[in-house]
Formats: structure tokens, sequence, C-alpha cells
């Protein structure tokens, strides 16, 4: 099923005549560009985000490729990730990282390494739930990986991995060799291989200042288990990839920090505050607010209805931000548009995988500022690149 060009407003889905409504305790957001995107899934309650976001994205390209619209499985390469992941840790004696979380580069590795195959062919519900449950699941890999890094018998058996093998086909089912799909057979590689795109075409971007600008370097998060590399690139470059990306529409794979108080996932938004000062106040209002604690008045910067002043993000904020962990690895999504609000400021459209019990049925908005500071990363078709940033680039 594909989503296409929809305007969304807070006043409308309220059944809200937005001509009557106070303009400052409300957002209006109207979509620019709207991009044909397959339908919101929901990871509930499993980490794998990452997943499901780079998931959509390649559903999103096969089809502006000329492919059929696809539901293709998030659970087989969730799979595959973690034997990668134990096979990583056991060598390492336990000094990596294992767990369900990863990174935009996951999803490519898995297709061009492993293969790929439709939702309808590996569910990865195995083990009485009709949703996604995975708390069970990464604790009892977590206790096997953990104890055979110990070397219980001194060297590893021939054993282990099958018996991880095992509790992976108890959960999440057992990998089939080869499959009908429309009526033809396939193997997971002979599927990948089918569909019509090619993992070479896309490319990993950040931006951070303690690296140098167009070089590639392994962004250093916990869940960059694979040590995948991402170009380097200015703030506003990144930017004007994002851009032009949607407006050559394709979406891309964005992996943010959603910690932050100003991202509003039941009011669909996230913005990045200005906040009160001083100067800003008179009266009542600056009497009241002199009275409040630091942590009252960080509160009362998120307690916002409708569009506020934002902050300036520079280069510099952005690395301080992440210097300090206050701009975290949190969540993987896919940006699908841009919009402006009733005062056109504007913002990206993104695609969650957390249902579509919510305002705007499972998307919402981003501002810039927000995007310019909470981004981690991005994954973008090659076309995505002006051409003067490739060049620099070496693409």
């Amino acid at each position: 099923m594909l989503l296409g060009a929809v305007a969304f407003s807070a006043a409308a889905t309220e059944n809200v005549d937005s001509a009557k409504v106070d303009s400052t305790k409300t957002f209006i957001f109207t979509d620019v560009i709207s991009l044909p995107t397959t339908s919101v899934k929901d990871q509930n309650k499993s980490g794998t985000c990452w997943c499901f976001a780079g998931t959509s994205f390649f559903e999103d390209e096969i089809r502006k490729n000329g492919g059929d619209s696809l539901d293709l499985s998030e659970m087989y390469t969730v799979r595959q990730c973690y034997l990668d992941k134990a096979r990583q840790y056991v060598r390492m004696y336990g000094q990596a990282n294992f767990g369900a979380g990863g990174s935009a580069m996951d999803v490519p590795y898995v297709w061009a390494n492993y293969g790929a195959v439709p939702e309808e062919v590996y569910t990865g519900l195995q083990y009485g739930e009709d949703k996604h449950v995975h708390g069970e699941l990464d604790a009892v890999l977590t206790a096997y990986v953990k104890e055979i890094a110990k070397k219980p018998n001194r060297k590893l058996s021939t054993a282990w991995i099958k018996g991880f093998e095992g509790i992976l086909d108890a959960y999440l089912g057992e990998v089939p060799a080869t499959f009908v799909y429309k009526g033809k057979t396939y193997t997971p590689k002979s599927y990948a291989e089918s569909l019509p795109i090619k993992m070479k075409d896309y490319v990993p971007l950040t931006s951070f200042t303690h690296h140098p600008y167009y070089e590639a370097f392994a962004v250093e998060v916990p869940d960059n288990w694979l040590g995948e590399k991402y170009y380097n690139v200015p703030l506003d470059e990144l930017k004007a990839i994002v851009d032009q990306s949607i407006a050559k529409g394709h979406g891309l794979v964005w992996a943010a920090d959603v910690s932050e108080g100003g991202f509003k996932w039941n009011k669909g938004v996230a913005l990045m505050p200005k906040g009160k000062n001083e100067s800003d106040l008179s009266g009542t209002e600056l009497s009241r607010w002199v009275k409040l604690s630091d942590n009252e008045r960080n509160n009362d910067k998120y307690n916002f209805e409708g569009p506020v002043e934002e902050i300036t993000v520079t280069p510099e904020l952005r690395q301080q931000m992440y210097d300090n962990q206050e701009t975290t690895d949190d969540h993987g999504m896919e940006i699908v548009g841009t919009a402006v609000d009733q005062f056109g400021n504007k913002y990206y459209k993104v695609k969650n995988s957390w249902d579509t019990n919510q305002i705007y049925n499972g998307f919402f908005y981003v501002s810039e500022p927000y995007f310019l500071a909470k981004t981690m990363n991005i994954l973008v078709h090659r076309d995505a690149i002006p051409k003067e940033i490739a060049k620099k680039l070496g693409l």
C-alpha cells in the first residue's frame, strides 16, 4: 500500500476551523513535497528502528525505480545482524557492542551479503506475539554470548553458533534456503539481486567538526558495530543534500536524537525552542519566571502549543552537543518530504515506525533547527548529492 501526498494540519485533524484558531496555539502544516511511501510499520517493543527505517527507504527506492510496491522483511535483516554481532562479540573477547541497536548501514550490509526476503516469507513472529516484543529475546541472546565469550571450556566449541542460531530459530523462525514468491523460486540472495536497486548507489553522510571535511570516518557511537565510515561534510552542505534528495524524489534514512524535550511525538512535531530570558519578559510574566528553578525554566521552554522562536544552530553548537552527549544516537527514521507551518517556517516530513495511532498517522514534522542540531547521520542515493559536493568527496 502506498501513501501519497497529503497536506496535514493539526487544526484539521481536530475538526477545528483553522481560520478561527489562535495560530500561536496550534500547528498548521502544509506539505510542500510529500513523496509516495509504503505503509507505516510498527517496530513495537523492539530496538530495531534502524531496520524499519532502512527497509522503508529501500522499499520506496524500489518503487521509484519502477519496481513493485513491496513489504519486505525487517526481521530477516535483524536476524543476520544478530548473528554477525555475536561472532564479532566473541572474537573480541566480549569487548564489543552487542544489542538490538544498529546503524543506517546495517540494512545495505545485509542485503549485499545475505540478501532479502518479503515480509510474508519471514515475519519473525514465532513466539506467541502478534507484534514484535524483543525483551526476552534480547536478554537471552545477550546472556548467551556473554557466557560464550568467557570460554568455559578454555576454547570455543564447534556448537556455540548452532546454539545461537537455535535461539533465533525459536523466536524469529528458521530462514528458508529457498522460497516461492509470485510464482518464482528465489534464495534470499537471488531475490535481493532481482530488485531494481544496487547497494553501491547509496552513500552515508554526516557533519561534525572533529574530523576533516570531505573525508570519511567511522561515526563514534556504539550501534555502529560494523565500523562503517560516513562522509563528513559541512552542515550547510548536509542540508543541501537532504533538500536535493527530496526534490529529486528520493527519501532518505535519518538517524537522530529524539530524547529532546522539543520532540513531541504525540503532537507530531519536533522543535529546538530558544527559550525565554529576562529581556523577553515584563510585568507578572517576568515575576513568575524569575521564581522558577533552572529545571522548571527548562521545562517551561518545551511547553509549547504552536510554533515558537528556535535556536540558531551552528557547526560549533552542533559539535558541542555531540561532544557533551546532549545529542545521542537514539532512533532511525525516513525523511519523506518537506512542509511549512502557518508562519512559513520550514520542516521535514518524517515517517516513523511507531504505528499509526498518532495525530498524523505515524508521520511527524521536524523543524530545520531540530534537524541541524540533532542529526547523527543520513543515508541517501548518490543522485541526491549536488555535483559540486560529490566532486569534493571523490564520488
